[in-house]
C-alpha cells in the first residue's frame, strides 16, 4: 500500500507518494523549479545549487532535487531568499562559462542561457576566470572545457547507462573539471562515439564535429554530383528542431528542403536497410546451417557505435559480428558504383553525404575499410540531424511552407521493414520477416515478431520457423549490452541472434538527434516509425522492387561476390586502443 505525504508547496496542497522529491512534487502540482543538474533516475545530486528552496522551520535552503517531501512540510520555491540564492549560483558558473552565444551550437536551445535569461542576468559582477583545455578538433567528439558547468551528466550517462567510464572529475577547488578518464586523451580512449554525453550535456561542453562547411562546399562544387541518403529516424525528429508537429514533419517535407539547398539526389537509406537485411539475414541462415556444435550467436553490425564498443571491450568476440556493412555504408558503394553507372559518370564525381540520428556514424565513414567502391571513402560525410537543421536555418528556407516531394530512384524505396531500423528491435523485426520467408517461401503475418518491441532494455523471445526454434536477444544501450554479453560468456544465457543498439531506445535515441532539456525521446520516436512501418504499402525487405532490381542488374545474390566485395566489411582491418576484457 502506497503511504501518501501531505505538504504545502507556494500556498498549493501537494499529495504525493512517500520518497517524492521535492522538485517531483511541485512539479506534479505545475510549479517549475529550474535546475540544471538535475535529469530523472540518473542525475540527483544537487551539484548545481539553482533547484533551492527554502522550507519552513529550517534555516539553510535545500536543493530541491535530492530532498524528499515530509508530512506538514511547507515549501516556497521562489521566495526572497530563494531568489537571490538562485541568481547568486548561476552568476558563479557564469563566472567560469565561455558566453560567447552566438557561435555556440546550443544557442538558443542551452539550459544555462534560458535560465540566466530568465532570472533577468544582464552583466556580471564576479571576475570571470575560464578553464582551458588542449582538443583535437577533428575528432568527432568535441568538448570545450570552457563551456562545462560541472553538472556531473555526463560523467553520470557515461558510467552508469553506457558502462564505458569515458568521463571523470580532475583537479581540486575552483580548477576542479570534468576530463577524459585515466589522464587519456580522447583518442587513447575506448569511447563508442554514442554522443550519449551530448545530448545529456545542458550547454555547448559537449558537442559533435561540425561538418556543415564542408557539406556547403561540395553543394557548391560544380564539379561535384551531391548524392544525400536519410535514415530511418531521422524522419520522426527533423522537424523538432524546426518548430514543425509530428503530423507537418514528414520525409517528403524534409526531402522538398534538401533540394531546394541544392542536392542533385536524395535517397533514402530504407532501400539501403532493405539491403542489409537480405545480406545479414542470408549470411544469418547460412551461419545456422553451418555452424556445427558453435552455439555463438551471430551480432548485427549496423550500429558503429556497438562495433566500436565490441572491438574495445570484448575483441575476442569480433567474429560473432555479422560481416555486413551498417545501411550507410552499403548505400555509399552502392552510390558509387552502381548508380554511378546507371548515371553514367565518373564515380569520384560523387560526393555522398548521409544525415544520420548518429554521431559514430561520423567515425564510420572514414574507416579506412569503407572505400570498396573505388572512388575514396564510399560515404564522403555524415552529418547529424542537428547539423542538417541547422543547415536549413542556414539558406533561410520556410519548411512549413513546403510540400511533400518524393525520393529519387534507384535508390529511393524503402520497405516498412526499412523503417523501423530506426527503432530498438526493429532490424531483428526486419530481419524475421525475410529470414521467414527465405526459408520457407512463405510470407509471415507482418507484425508476427512484434513481441522483440519496446524499450526494456534487454528482450528475449524465442520463434518457430519451419519447426525451428530460434532464440534472440535484442539489446539497447551499451550498459545492458555489457550484461548480455558477460551473460553469454558464463553460459547463463543462450541465443542465435542478437541485435544490439548503442543508444538508449535504438538509432531513435541517438547521440545526433535533437536535443531536449532533460527529456527522452526515444519512445515517442520510435513509436512513430512503427505507426509509419503500418500504414507502408510495403513491409518486407525482400520485397523492394529497386532492392530485387539491384541484385537482377548489377549484384548478382545476396553472399554473392559482387554483393561480398561492396556491401561485406573486415571488422579486424581497423583498430580500437586496447582494453582489458572486463
Amino acid at each position: 500500500m502506497v503511504t501518501m505525504v501531505q505538504c504545502t508547496i507556494d500556498g498549493i496542497a501537494v499529495a504525493v507518494p512517500e520518497g517524492t522529491s521535492i522538485l517531483a512534487a511541485a512539479r506534479s502540482v505545475g510549479i517549475a523549479i529550474p535546475s540544471l543538474c538535475y535529469w530523472e533516475g540518473l542525475n540527483e545530486i544537487g551539484a548545481c545549487r539553482v533547484c533551492m528552496v527554502e522550507i519552513e522551520g529550517i534555516q539553510k535552503l535545500v536543493a530541491a532535487c535530492n530532498n524528499h517531501v515530509r508530512d506538514g512540510m511547507v515549501v516556497y520555491t521562489n521566495s526572497p531568499r530563494v531568489r537571490n540564492a538562485r541568481r547568486t549560483n548561476v552568476e558563479l558558473i557564469l563566472s567560469q562559462h565561455n558566453c560567447d552565444c552566438p557561435y555556440c551550437v546550443r544557442s538558443g536551445n542551452c539550459e544555462l542561457q534560458k535560465l540566466a535569461n530568465d532570472l533577468g542576468i544582464s552583466h556580471l559582477d564576479y571576475h570571470k576566470e575560464l578553464p582551458h583545455s588542449r582538443w583535437n578538433r577533428n575528432f568527432p567528439l568535441i568538448r570545450d572545457a570552457s563551456k562545462c558547468i560541472k553538472c556531473m551528466r555526463c560523467v553520470q550517462v557515461c558510467d552508469k547507462v553506457q558502462s564505458l567510464n569515458i568521463w571523470d572529475v580532475c583537479n581540486t577547488g575552483s580548477r576542479t573539471t570534468v576530463d577524459v578518464s585515466g589522464g587519456r586523451t580522447i583518442e587513447q580512449a575506448d569511447c563508442a562515439l554514442c554522443g550519449q554525453c551530448i545530448t545529456h550535456c545542458p550547454v555547448g561542453a559537449l558537442m559533435a564535429r561540425d561538418d556543415t562547411q564542408r557539406a556547403f562546399a561540395a553543394l557548391n562544387d560544380p564539379d561535384k554530383i551531391t548524392v544525400v541518403q536519410v535514415a530511418p529516424a531521422v524522419r520522426v525528429a527533423w522537424g523538432e528542431a524546426m518548430g514543425l508537429d509530428a503530423s507537418e514533419a514528414t520525409a517528403g517535407r524534409l526531402v522538398a528542403a534538401l533540394r531546394r539547398m541544392g542536392f542533385d539526389y536524395i535517397f533514402d537509406t530504407n532501400f539501403s536497410a532493405d539491403l542489409t537485411i537480405m545480406e545479414e539475414g542470408s549470411e544469418f541462415l547460412q551461419r545456422l546451417q553451418n555452424r556445427g556444435d558453435d552455439r555463438s550467436p551471430m551480432f548485427t553490425s549496423c550500429c558503429p557505435g556497438w562495433v566500436r564498443f565490441l572491438k574495445s571491450q570484448y575483441p575476442d568476440m569480433v567474429d560473432q559480428l555479422s560481416s555486413a556493412k551498417s545501411p550507410q555504408q552499403m548505400f555509399g558503394a552502392v552510390a558509387k558504383s552502381y548508380f554511378a553507372d546507371k548515371l553514367g559518370v565518373d564515380p569520384n564525381r560523387i560526393f555522398c553525404l548521409s544525415i544520420m540520428p548518429c554521431m559514430a556514424k561520423k567515425q564510420e565513414a572514414d574507416l579506412p575499410t569503407m572505400n570498396d567502391a573505388g572512388a575514396g571513402q564510399d560515404v564522403d560525410l555524415s552529418l547529424t540531424v542537428r547539423e542538417i537543421t541547422r543547415m536549413i536555418r542556414a539558406e533561410h528556407i520556410d519548411v512549413a511552407a513546403l510540400t511533400d516531394e518524393p525520393f529519387d530512384s534507384p535508390l529511393g524505396t524503402g520497405s516498412g521493414a526499412g523503417v523501423i531500423f530506426g527503432a530498438t528491435g526493429g532490424v531483428m523485426e526486419a530481419a524475421l520477416r525475410s529470414a521467414y520467408y527465405l526459408v520457407t517461401g512463405e510470407n509471415p503475418q507482418p507484425d508476427a515478431f512484434r513481441s522483440v518491441r519496446g524499450l526494456d532494455g534487454w528482450k528475449e523471445a524465442e520463434f518457430d520457423i519451419a519447426g525451428n526454434t530460434l532464440r534472440v536477444a535484442v539489446v539497447s544501450g551499451l550498459g545492458n549490452t555489457r550484461k548480455l554479453i558477460r551473460a553469454l560468456r558464463r553460459g547463463q544465457v543462450q541465443y542465435d541472434f542478437v541485435e544490439v543498439m548503442a543508444c538508449p531506445g535504438g538509432c531513435a535515441g541517438g547521440g545526433g538527434q535533437p536535443i531536449h532539456a532533460a527529456q527522452e525521446l526515444a519512445g515517442v520516436r520510435g513509436q512513430r516509425l512503427y505507426g509509419l512501418d503500418a500504414v507502408s504499402s510495403l513491409r518486407f525487405s525482400h520485397e523492394n522492387p529497386e532492392v530485387q532490381a539491384l541484385y537482377r542488374d548489377y549484384l548478382g545474390t545476396p553472399l554473392g561476390e559482387k554483393a561480398h566485395h561492396l556491401l561485406h566489411t573486415d571488422h579486424h582491418g581497423w583498430e580500437m586502443p586496447p582494453k582489458m576484457v572486463r
